[in-house]
């Protein structure tokens, strides 16, 4: 019996062993992860650098280049308006002078002096300048300003639809392939989330910062907006949600649906779910379902009034969690994200029912 255990014994402690060659192989593995992540963290950030300061070099000389063209012209327009008033002075003073001499010759008391003197002292020449002087509108510069502020604009519109590409980027880094598993595992992911008053329908109230919405009787009278849902009472987030994002939406009343949605998505006809650029989990106290292209999914279970989600953009995965003591996984997607997702809200029971993006962190 001894001769059993102890070959018993051998084979744990060799399962052990190779255990354990295998765990150093990956702490070797992680630790050289580790080292190759900050070499090109590291480099990402000096090369970032470089090209930032090199359009802020372009920058800083358009606008030496612009502030020489336009003292250069200053000077050359000032220097114009001077010779002419110059010359306007001098034909002033000689225009001066002739009437004091026409003054004279009309004081003369002797007829012959006069009539001597007459064609010598009355001619008068004519003014080389033009009888009225014309300016433009008094603009002088101020086209140059407006041209500059185009300038300004479009290159706020390039750094504002460009800046979402790079976050992508930057998000996707992740070099570890496991999903969280824990509750505090998925909290390291939360996220700061708004709603989008552009985007709320009418009968939505927004407060508590934005973060909460609810289904109100009379009419919000929100500004037009083209982004603004039309249709169905829905509102979606401010940010876009790219990489791992983490967040928990809770109920009070009979529920809602809690969704992520494209930017563009339909906002004149349909509701989240009955397209192929929104994901919801339909949510009320008795049932939960899940919608995608006008596909439901039944869910087994009762109802949540507290709904964790988490997305993980790169991996194409999107899971719904009932949140209570525990996290209980109600759904779980497997697909392919192609743009930027924004988190979505819907009510549509009874007035009054609300919806509110947690505070995570």
């Amino acid at each position: 019996e001894r001769s059993e255990k102890q070959k018993e014994l051998e084979v744990k402690r060799g399962n052990i062993h190779q255990r354990i060659q295998e765990r150093e192989k990956d702490v070797k593995l992680l630790q050289q992860e580790v080292e190759a992540i900050n070499v090109s963290a590291d480099k990402t950030v000096e090369d970032s650098e470089k090209i930032f300061t090199q359009l802020i070099s372009q920058i800083r000389k358009r606008s030496s280049e612009v502030k020489q063209q336009v003292r250069s012209q200053q000077e050359a327009e000032v220097s114009r308006v001077k010779d002419l008033q110059e010359k306007l002075e001098q034909e002033i003073t000689e225009l001066k002078r002739k009437d004091a001499e026409l003054k004279q010759l009309s004081n003369t008391e002797d007829h012959n002096q006069f009539l001597h003197n007459y064609s010598s002292v009355s001619a008068v020449r004519e003014s080389p300048h033009s009888s009225s002087i014309r300016v433009r509108p008094l603009r002088h510069f101020k086209d140059v300003t407006a041209a500059v502020s185009e300038l300004r604009d479009k290159l706020q519109d390039i750094l504002r639809d460009t800046w979402t590409n790079i976050s992508l980027r930057v998000t996707e880094v992740d070099v570890l392939l496991s999903e969280p598993t824990t509750r505090d595992d998925f909290l390291k992911y939360s996220c700061e989330i708004t709603l989008d008053p552009n985007t709320a329908h009418n009968r939505l109230k927004l407060s508590e910062g934005n973060r909460k919405a609810t289904l109100m009787r009379k009419t919000q009278f929100h500004s037009d907006h083209p982004d603004r849902f039309t249709a169905c009472r829905q509102v979606l987030s401010l940010e876009s949600l790219t990489g791992r994002c983490y967040w928990e939406v809770k109920w009070e009343g009979r529920g809602g649906d809690v969704a992520v949605a494209y930017k563009d998505v339909d906002k004149k006809k349909t509701e989240f779910g009955f397209n192929n650029k929104s994901w919801v989990l339909y949510c009320n106290n008795n049932k939960n379902v899940f919608w995608h292209n006008s596909i439901s999914t039944p869910i087994s279970g009762s109802g949540s009034s507290r709904v964790g989600v988490y997305l993980d953009h790169r991996a194409g995965i999107l899971s719904f969690y009932s949140i209570s003591e525990n996290m209980t996984l109600l759904h779980r997607v497997q697909t392919t994200f192609t743009q930027p997702l924004h988190v979505g809200i819907r009510l549509y029971y009874n007035f009054g029912d609300s919806a509110e993006i947690c505070k995570l962190k």
